[in-house]
């Protein structure tokens, strides 16, 4: 069975976590000049790891598709969990990619008949 949604899905939210992610660093680098605080570019990288797993995932859904859902659920919860508002957009993507990779069945071919 093509597993093109779940890699089309992963893959654009593992793209647009990067953004996310990239966005969380600069704002922590802001915050971190200004309050010396540096909790944010933390997030930010985890997020960076997160985005990297969804893309990970992404790839493995095409060929093991439960192992690929697994990593596509946990990217997208640990990027929801780090970087919250930025992370919504990724997470929408990649958690319902990854419930397709967990849920969705393989097509039973079927028997042969014996005719005569």
């Amino acid at each position: 069975m093509s597993r093109t949604t779940e890699f089309v899905l992963g893959l654009i939210g593992g793209i647009v976590a990067f953004g996310g992610a990239f966005f969380a660093l600069a704002f922590g680098a802001v915050d971190k000049a200004v309050s010396g605080s540096g909790t944010i570019s933390g997030l930010g990288v985890a997020a960076f790891v997160f985005a990297a797993l969804a893309i990970v995932g992404a790839i493995v859904v095409k060929l093991k598709p439960k192992l690929g859902g697994w990593l596509l659920l946990i990217s997208g919860v640990g990027i929801l969990i780090s970087i919250s508002l930025f992370g919504v957009l990724p997470a929408l993507l990649l958690v319902p990619a990854g419930l397709m990779g967990l849920l969705r069945k393989e097509p039973k071919s079927a028997a042969p008949t014996i005719s005569g």
